[in-house]
């Protein structure tokens, strides 16, 4: 079954457990694919924005619908086409659900600052409510720990460099907790309906 056909069925399942007022499996049951339950509040990371900005990521998640995506700007293999599926989801979310937001997550601090990430925006057409962040040095692998998001085929930061993350996207709700895990690759309209689903489950 293809990575598509994966976070579809995925998708599908949780939308009729919604529908019927029934919990969905937990993630775990997908292979860290699908609804998280319970949802799990965010670690109380320090970032910095794409504008210099610094939050902390529980505030920068609150009272909205977040699409996470893991990245680093010098990555030349997933990480333009994961800003590519950003850049379409964008445009299915923009205007139709207000409280959307995007956020492109850098896993490499060090070598992403502000102009890097501003960068990165700029090369995908971002407009308001897509935001880029690093994560404080001391906290570079914790956000990529928490979701779930290491590539499972990858063991050891020496063996691959920065670049260890998978292509997943995660979603956070309304109150901060991440709750659904969507699959590699899955696609902009995919990503899109999880969230409008999202929206309406707080």
């Amino acid at each position: 079954m293809t990575t598509h056909s994966t976070g579809r069925r995925a998708l599908l399942t949780w939308g009729a457990a919604s529908a019927l007022g029934v919990a969905a499996p937990s993630a775990g049951a997908h292979g860290e694919l699908g609804p998280v339950n319970p949802p799990r509040a965010a670690p109380p990371l320090d970032l910095t924005l794409h504008d210099g900005r610094r939050t902390q990521l529980p505030a920068l998640l609150q009272a909205r619908v977040t699409a996470v995506q893991l990245m680093f700007t010098s990555c030349s293999s997933t990480c333009p086409i994961q800003g590519a599926v950003f850049a379409a989801l964008q445009a299915q979310v923009r205007g139709r659900l207000a409280n959307a937001q995007l956020l492109s997550m850098t896993i490499d601090p060090l070598g992403d600052d502000a102009k890097a990430l501003a960068a990165w925006r700029d090369k995908f057409g971002a407009q308001e409510g897509w935001v880029a962040a690093a994560p404080a040095l001391a906290h570079g692998d914790t956000m990529m720990n928490f979701v779930g998001g290491r590539a499972s085929n990858r063991t050891t930061t020496a063996a691959v460099g920065v670049d260890r993350h998978n292509a997943q996207v995660f979603l956070f709700d309304t109150r901060g907790r991440l709750a659904y895990r969507c699959a590699e690759f899955a696609s902009a309209t995919d990503v899109a309906r999880a969230m409008f689903e999202l929206s309406k489950q707080v």
